[in-house]
């Protein structure tokens, strides 16, 4: 059912905080490009919704009645992305401006399985594609969250709201445009989206949009491994992780995610507290503007299931070191159906657990060896966390630690400094004998 179209609001400018001044140049010559060639064109989504809450956007997309096809032809600086939605990207230098055809709503007419255009769903209603181009006000309704559906015009510096969205945004709610359940059906990852939003802008959800997500939550199982991945850093590689974790966890979401994961939580005592450790410890690194990767949140999503199963081999007599590769192998093996993890993190992900076993070692020689890992800080970092979780481990944390501060600096140069230092040397070709 098409959701009825209200007449939109418009806020002039002395009614709202949001300032040409905070706007980037490039999103302003990309709007001013696109209307001076006679399209409607207009900021929208989350720089409108950040500026409003007083933060500084890190990205500005721009939405307008020029087709894909259009825009690309205005700007030799961009190029045409995506096959489900079709999207044009302006490039200006590292910065992006993405700008999107308005869309439309869409029914059975609008079915072509084999064309760029129109929309196709799948048997279980998944939005397969959609590029069913339309009005600004069918653009606001067919936008996901009502916070997320307002526009700022650069002619006047109003905005228009047709959606009620800056009531949403004054009350901190995040409330979704349309019928939940359908709006889930038709794109699952909307559901990530509620919390991803929910955590970051410290937003409530509203209960008629919360509602449907632990009913709805097994459709995640039917999107591509590789897609979630990309949600996956977002959801917790942008410095609110530990609260994504546990909303994920209240929603039950985490069980379609990492299944294996959910499964040990329920029966280790210490395996959720191992990651929300590692999840705030994210967010501690991110707010300190120090480098994060992935590879460490998967060591310790992955980490409690991979021991459960490296205690059942050993149980039957497969030696410690090879049990844990068998069970890391296997654990790794059924995630990647769920969600991907790339092999140059799932490198340092096993890098890091084998280190756990290593770090049992405390003579000189053997833990100056160790400190000049790759990895060692990682897996050091790791440990710690292990024990924060309530883990015991006969103080090793505390041996580490004393080790670092007694050890000169000199004498634990890692491989990758080493590395560096050796092909930072000039190589001369030997002379020819006559």
């Amino acid at each position: 059912m098409t959701p009825a179209i209200g007449a939109a609001t418009r806020i002039p400018r002395d009614s709202h905080s949001v300032s040409r001044k905070n706007i980037s140049d490039n999103a302003l010559k990309v709007i001013h490009r696109l209307r001076s060639k006679g399209h409607q064109a207009l900021l929208v989504g989350g720089a409108v919704r950040d500026l409003l809450l007083g933060n500084q956007p890190k990205d500005f997309d721009v939405a307008t009645d020029a087709t894909p096809e259009k825009v690309h032809s205005l700007f030799g600086n961009s190029r045409i992305i995506g096959r489900r939605f079709r999207i044009v990207h302006v490039r200006f230098g590292r910065e992006l401006i993405e700008v999107t055809t308005f869309r439309g709503h869409h029914d059975a007419s609008d079915e072509r399985q084999d064309s760029s255009q129109g929309s196709h769903h799948s048997t279980q209603g998944v939005l397969l594609r959609d590029n069913v181009f339309g009005s600004l006000e069918e653009d606001a309704i067919r936008r996901d969250f009502t916070v997320n559906a307002l526009y700022y015009n650069v002619d006047d510096f109003s905005l228009f709201d047709h959606v009620d969205g800056l009531v949403d945004l004054q009350q901190r709610q995040l409330r979704i445009i349309g019928d939940a359940e359908q709006r889930y059906r038709e794109d699952p990852v909307r559901m990530l989206r509620a919390i991803r939003f929910s955590a970051k802008l410290d937003f409530s959800i509203v209960p008629g949009t919360a509602a449907p997500i632990a009913e709805l939550a097994y459709l995640l199982e039917a999107i591509p491994p590789a897609r979630l991945f990309d949600e996956m850093l977002k959801l917790f590689m942008t410095g609110c992780a530990l609260r994504t974790f546990r909303l994920l966890c209240d929603h039950g979401l985490i069980e379609h995610l990492f299944p294996a994961t959910a499964t040990a939580m329920d029966d280790m005592p210490y395996a959720r507290a191992l990651i929300e450790a590692a999840m705030d410890s994210t967010d501690t690194r991110v707010a300190e503007d120090k480098p994060i990767t992935p590879a460490f949140l998967f060591a310790a999503l992955l980490w409690p299931p991979t021991v459960q199963l490296q205690r059942q081999l050993e149980d039957r007599g497969v030696p410690s070191a090879e049990a844990l590769s068998e069970a890391g192998n296997t654990i790794t093996s059924e995630q990647v159906h769920h969600l991907s993890i790339p092999r140059r993190f799932s490198h340092a992900m096993f890098e890091i657990w084998s280190l756990q076993s290593q770090l049992q070692t405390r003579t000189g020689r053997g833990s100056q060896a160790l400190m000049r890992l790759r990895r060692f800080r990682a897996a050091y970092d790791f440990l710690l966390l292990r024990e924060q979780s309530g883990e015991d481990l006969d103080g090793l944390g505390k041996v580490w630690t004393k080790l670092q501060q007694e050890l000169p600096a000199a004498a634990v140069k890692t491989e990758a400094e080493t590395g560096a230092r050796r092909r930072g040397r000039r190589h001369y070709p030997s002379r020819k004998p006559r």
